[in-house]
C-alpha cells in the first residue's frame, strides 16, 4: 500500500511563496506520473501540474511562470514550488500518484490516480 502525506500549507500575502512537499511511502514503482491537485470551496478539484518518471512536465495555464513541480527520487518526495502567490491560488492542495504508467499525457484527469494524499491548505491574501 502506497501512502501519500502533503505538507508545507500556510498563510501567506498575495506575491508570497510557499513549497509544498509530498512524501510517498509503502511500495512504489519506479514508472508513475505524479501530479498536484487543487479545490477551492465550491469548486472542482483541478489539476495543477504533473511530472512523469521522464521528468516531462506539465501545468495548468493559470499557474505557468509562477509555479515548479519536481522530485527528489532519493528521498521519494514531489515538490511544489509557488511563487508570485495569487488570493485566486487559495485552495486545498492534494498530490497524487499513478504508478506504473510513464506518460504525462491526460495527467489533468482526475481518474487515472491510485492514490491520494490529505491535502494542506494553502490561503492567500490580497
Amino acid at each position: 500500500q502506497v501512502q501519500l502525506v502533503e505538507s508545507g500549507g500556510g498563510s501567506v500575502q498575495a506575491g508570497g511563496s510557499l513549497r509544498l512537499s509530498c512524501a510517498a511511502s509503502g511500495y512504489t514503482y519506479s514508472s508513475y506520473c505524479m501530479g498536484w491537485f487543487r479545490q477551492a470551496p465550491g469548486k472542482e478539484r483541478e489539476g495543477v501540474a504533473a511530472i512523469d518518471s521522464d521528468g516531462s512536465t506539465s501545468y495548468a495555464d493559470s499557474v505557468k511562470g509562477r509555479f515548479t513541480i519536481s522530485k527528489d527520487n532519493a528521498k521519494n518526495t514531489l515538490y511544489l514550488q509557488m511563487n508570485s502567490l495569487k488570493p485566486e491560488d487559495t485552495a486545498m492542495y492534494y498530490c497524487a500518484a499513478d504508478y506504473g504508467v510513464v506518460t504525462i499525457t491526460g495527467w489533468w484527469l482526475l481518474m487515472r490516480y491510485n492514490y491520494w494524499g490529505q491535502g494542506t491548505q494553502v490561503t492567500v491574501s490580497s
